[in-house]
């Protein structure tokens, strides 16, 4: 993905938030594509009940970007995936950042903690399990 104009701050590089913007794209990007679902509609939806980062190099734009995604952790009710974003350059990837991202999920309409969907559990272990 690439950064947006509007991702800097006033100090010219990406501002933190905005890489938890990342992350929960990449993940949501990536479970529509290894499910084929539109996540958006299934009976039980993953919230953010945690995130964190750790920052290794700026980020600036117009930066091209890489976010790599693994399973920590696939619970009965919940997912942890590990993040990394990396900026893309002549010389390869570049590690900008590391990051924690747990998504629980509830059912779409009461929001109480359910089962994470077969749907989404066959794609995280098939593919983000080892």
């Amino acid at each position: 993905m690439d950064t947006r104009w509007s991702d800097n701050d006033h100090y010219g590089h990406v501002n933190n938030v905005v890489y938890y913007s990342y992350f929960d794209t990449a993940v949501n990007a990536w479970l529509i594509d290894a499910t084929g679902e539109d996540i958006r509609r299934l009976s039980a939806i993953g919230i953010v009940a945690e995130t964190s980062c750790r920052y290794h190099a700026e980020l600036s734009f117009p930066d091209r970007i890489q976010v790599g995604i693994a399973c920590e952790r696939l619970g009965n009710r919940s997912i942890t995936y590990h993040l990394a974003i990396f900026r893309m350059s002549g010389a390869g990837l570049i590690p900008a950042a590391a990051g924690r991202f747990v998504h629980v999920y509830v059912d779409s309409d009461t929001r109480k903690a359910v089962a994470i969907p077969d749907v989404i559990r066959a794609a995280v272990a098939e593919q983000l399990t080892s």
